[in-house]
């Protein structure tokens, strides 16, 4: 089994009180999370101010989420040997510099290219954000408790991204869905400059380099690929190439770590029974859950004519309850167990897909967006708790970081494949009209088959995760 997580201080420096860094490495967080559906309502307005073009306007979302899930690993590895306070403070540093920029930008390439760095910024905060949680709190109740925190945060983030970029650009403009990182970014620079304690593996290893490049290419280019889906279809060869390309990578990088001696990601760790269920259920569930709040936003708008903040407000009840779920999850487990909440969560999850289904253009809202999303977003803040737990619990001293790391790539590679996946079968059901039914129609497929994927991800939980004998 591995052990626990490093809690080893640097320098001798009084450990602040555990709630304080796990509020400030949530904060890092939700800023994380927040910017990868805080632009969607803007785009329209960007478009109109910059003079996007279609794939430009496509590219403010995929080049965050690409550069986030490319070198995420790498983020998280350097955390382990070079510090997980340092490279918190780079990342956040690097996301709040490139958010002042990308507000500031005057031209497309200036705002893509910034988009691209704030992903960089992102995949370099986010792993050390649940190794600095899991490294504060001692391993138990009180640690599953700081990680449905950490959870909880991070979802709500996401929920409130819609809702927060409808405010900001109905209120301002959409230059300050960006720069709102800004001063939010500088006060959590100069908490965690005098809060957070330093902490790494410190064994004297160097970086991985040829691995971190190999696994941030392939990673990349399989990240590019997906992302080529919607606009080209997989049979195309822009999507096919990437996809062959970023194969071929990750191959070349498993064999380079089966053979280096000190490796970026110890192919050991996919020996380990709880890191690997846990990574490919939360790959799973990422797949089929994401996708909830990107379809949600264009029924809303598209089909029912909602304003951009009156879409974010639809969702609020929503964003409550994954929040309210990730809360209640650390007094469930205790009872049922990791891997049964986890199968529960992902079962009533899969009902609010099956329900949000049976959409129509004219429902009631009560029975058409706020009920089947609360159920969707319950059962989601119920699973993600117990999966993060398995995944980090008993992570080794070294290998804290890759392994928060790795939970981060499985649940973002997860989501932008599924994205892709549930994108092309709506618009294959909608065959290219902007009918309010044959949306309708596209959408509620594409609920349908996410509710067939978390199915699947239940049964595969229930037979692979371990249960309590083998956790302990």
């Amino acid at each position: 089994m591995l052990q626990a997580a490093d809690t080893t201080p640097i320098a001798g420096r009084t450990s602040p009180p555990a709630w304080l860094v796990v509020a400030l490495a949530c904060a890092g967080q939700f800023l994380v999370v927040l910017d990868i559906s805080v632009v969607n309502v803007a785009l329209p307005s960007m478009r109109a101010d910059l003079g996007l073009s279609a794939p430009g306007l496509q590219w403010v979302v995929n080049a965050y989420a690409i550069a986030f899930a490319g070198f995420m690993l790498l983020g998280g590895r350097a955390g382990d040997l070079y510090g997980r306070k340092r490279m918190f403070l780079a990342g956040l540093g690097l996301f709040t510099l490139a958010s002042l920029g990308g507000g500031l930008a005057q031209e497309e390439w200036q705002l893509l290219l910034a988009r691209a760095v704030q992903g960089l910024g992102a995949a370099v905060l986010a792993p050390a954000t649940l190794t600095i949680v899991t490294s504060a709190v001692p391993e138990g109740p009180a640690r599953a408790r700081a990680i449905a925190t950490w959870t909880a945060v991070g979802a709500g983030g996401g929920a409130a991204g819609g809702l927060v970029g409808g405010v900001l650009v109905e209120a301002l403009s959409w230059r300050w869905v960006l720069l709102i990182n800004v001063p939010v970014g500088a006060v959590v620079l100069l908490g965690s400059l005098r809060w957070l304690a330093e902490s790494r593996a410190g064994d004297g290893r160097r970086l991985d380099l040829p691995g971190a490049l190999l696994v941030t290419g392939g990673l990349a280019s399989l990240a590019y690929g997906i992302s080529q889906t919607e606009a080209e279809g997989w049979t195309a060869s822009a999507t096919l190439v990437p996809l062959l390309a970023g194969l071929a990578l990750i191959g070349l990088f498993l064999v380079v770590e089966a053979r280096t001696a000190a490796p970026l990601m110890p192919l050991g760790l996919l020996r380990v029974r709880s890191v690997a269920a846990a990574n490919v259920a939360m790959f799973l569930s990422g797949s089929a859950m994401f996708g909830m709040w990107f379809f949600m936003t264009l029924y809303a708008q598209n089909v029912r004519g909602y304003s951009p903040l009156e879409a974010g407000l639809a969702l609020v009840p929503s964003s409550l309850a994954v929040i309210l779920a990730s809360k209640l999850a650390p007094r469930f487990m205790p009872v049922i167990g990791a891997r049964g909440l986890a199968v529960l969560g992902t079962l009533v999850g899969a009902a609010g897909f099956g329900w949000q289904s049976t959409l129509t253009t004219d429902g009631p809202y009560l029975t058409a967006i706020m009920l089947p999303g609360i159920l969707m977003m319950l059962g989601a803040g119920l699973a993600i708790t117990p999966l993060a737990s398995l995944a980090t619990s008993g992570a080794a001293p070294g290998e804290a970081g890759l392994v928060s790391g790795l939970v981060n790539t499985s649940r973002t590679m997860g989501g932008s494949l599924g994205l892709a996946v549930m994108s092309t079968i709506a618009a294959a059901r909608s065959a290219g009209s902007v009918a309010p039914q044959a949306l309708t129609e596209g959408y509620a497929l594409a609920f349908r088959v996410s509710a067939g994927v978390l199915v699947a991800g239940a049964v595969l939980m229930m037979a692979w995760l371990p249960g309590r004998a083998a956790a302990r």
